[in-house]
């Protein structure tokens, strides 16, 4: 008789979150890699991560204004020549012409005040990440509009 073997799925916010982590080694920002996936109904509408728009040249080959002048993390982002993994998503999306509003971001890292601001318009109705982000605007901004937000940890399904 043969045996079974034990079947162990990841659970779908461990999954995605996965997934996300993939997405973020597209990332071409010399700082921090970014994945971002948007999902509705178990399904992937869009993905992003950070990095220069399409056709630009990326960071890694002109240098990063931020690092340069030692701007901390979370303050200046108008300095930065990419886009953050969010906007990407939410970009990717449009230009497809895929509908998001209700959907559920996730992201490795907490989204910043200005991706908020963004996913709050965009309709999205949940965030789950895995990192933290230093920017206290973001997570009143997310409270103050009702978007359920969890952190993932690890380990659990």
């Amino acid at each position: 008789m043969m045996k079974r073997k034990t079947l162990v799925r990841p659970g779908w916010d461990q999954y995605f979150l996965e997934l996300a982590k993939l997405v973020s080694r597209r990332s071409t920002c010399m700082r921090r890699s970014v994945g971002a996936i948007l999902v509705k109904e178990k399904r992937i509408l869009s993905t992003g991560y950070n990095g220069a728009p399409s056709g630009l040249k990326h960071c890694y080959e002109v240098g990063c204004l931020r690092e340069e002048r030692e701007i901390p993390s979370g303050e200046r982002a108008e300095l930065c020549r990419g886009l953050h993994a969010e906007q990407n998503a939410i970009i990717q999306a449009a230009y497809h012409g895929v509908p998001i509003k209700g959907s559920s971001l996730y992201a490795t890292n907490l989204p910043c005040s200005i991706c908020v601001k963004m996913l709050i318009n965009a309709g999205i109705k949940k965030i789950i990440y895995g990192e933290g982000y230093p920017d206290r605007l973001a997570r009143a901004l997310i409270k103050e509009a009702g978007i359920q937000i969890i952190k993932f940890e690890e380990g659990k399904r």
